[in-house]
């Protein structure tokens, strides 16, 4: 009997035991659900801030021109471009056709001031077509039946602009040879004279100065690289490589271009005032150098000193003080600088600092008291 009754105290303690643990574990799996919303919460959240922090990123440090632009995965959506200006030109629009005049007090529409047509055109060539005249059936008087006679000068209708596509043709150049007629009846010694031709941009190509000067101007003012080019030429008629444009460019460069850098050059050491900074650069298959090392373009300008202003580049492998120095060589004046220290102890120079830099510079103060 008493082993019975110690049994069923044993159970009943064993059920209190169960029923408590698992009142504990459903206790524990709500909990581990709370702790589950709350870490996807916080995903969610931190998610949104880095979308946020990128967004702001771009939007500080990107290019101006390219705020408007929709971005996605890191990349330009170049695909609706024409949407996003169409819609902004036409927002623009809209705010300043419904701007309210000040002055007036009542609700007039302010337009958005247009560019007069001729300034808009004022450097194109302009044409003046045949004027449309009416199909010789119809040039007779619907009254008498009498055939009507111009009056008075044509109407102008409208004027719209045309694009006449770039072609490329291929010259042959010749040279005419003349000889002597009273030498050759005669029987005596023929002379003979040929014309001189006008020498060849580079020798033995079919390089001229127009074709030049296009994919030099495709290549430096409007980006456009040497592969693309390459694709125009053939489009065009013309298989011309890359490397033969590359060649082209370079040749002309050495040739041509190199002699008036340093004639302006010359001139730009006769000034009295001048200007320098330099910025890294990273050039991409460099002989002997890591794509990753920085290399320096060196800007040198002349002063707002009432000449023509001169702007040259210098390119070097490093920010040694050197290169300012020979580059500077025979310079006697003043050069405003920013803080790098390399301008420092130039010979012949008085250096000077913008406001900014001077004010937090004092190497600049102590060295130079002309501040501009």
């Amino acid at each position: 009997m008493a082993r019975s009754s110690a049994n069923s105290i044993l159970q009943r303690e064993l059920l209190d035991t169960i029923k408590g643990l698992r009142t504990t574990i459903e206790s524990l799996q709500a909990t581990i659900e709370d702790l589950r919303k709350s870490l996807a919460e916080s995903q969610e959240r931190e998610r949104i801030a880095k979308e946020q922090i990128e967004t702001m990123t771009k939007r500080l440090y990107g290019r101006s021109s390219e705020k408007h632009m929709v971005q996605s995965d890191g990349q330009l959506d170049f695909f609706n471009e024409v949407e996003l200006e169409a819609d902004r030109q036409t927002e623009e629009e809209f705010l300043f056709e419904f701007d309210l005049e000040e002055n007036t007090g009542k609700e007039e529409k302010k337009r958005k001031p247009r560019t007069p047509r001729k300034e808009m055109f004022k450097g194109l060539r302009v044409v003046d077509e045949d004027p449309i005249e009416l199909p010789e059936e119809e040039q007779y008087c619907d009254e008498c039946g009498t055939k009507m006679i111009p009056l008075g000068k044509p109407q102008l209708v409208r004027e719209v602009l045309k694009f006449v596509p770039a072609q490329l043709t291929l010259h042959r150049i010749y040279v005419q040879t003349y000889v002597c007629p009273e030498c050759k009846e005669n029987g005596e010694k023929n002379s003979f004279k040929t014309a001189k031709a006008p020498d060849a941009l580079i020798p033995h190509s079919y390089a001229s100065e127009s074709v030049l000067a296009h994919s030099i101007y495709q290549k430096y003012v409007n980006a456009v690289p040497l592969y693309r080019q390459e694709k125009d030429w053939q489009q065009m008629g013309a298989l011309l490589s890359r490397g033969t444009l590359g060649r082209w460019i370079k040749i002309c460069s050495d040739e041509y271009f190199v002699p008036i850098y340093e004639y302006f050059h010359r001139l730009l050491l006769r000034r009295e005032f001048a200007m320098a900074d330099e910025t890294r650069i990273q050039v991409l298959k460099e002989p002997n150098r890591n794509p990753e090392t920085d290399s320096f373009m060196w800007l040198f300008r002349s002063g707002e000193d009432g000449l023509p202003p001169l702007i040259l580049y210098r390119y070097t492998e490093t920010r040694a003080k050197f290169n300012a120095a020979e580059f500077l060589k025979g310079f006697k004046g003043y050069l405003m600088t920013d803080g790098y220290q390399g301008y420092n102890n130039l010979p012949d120079i008085v250096r000077e600092a913008c406001w900014a830099h001077y004010s937090r510079t004092p190497i600049i103060r102590e060295e130079s008291p002309n501040i501009a």
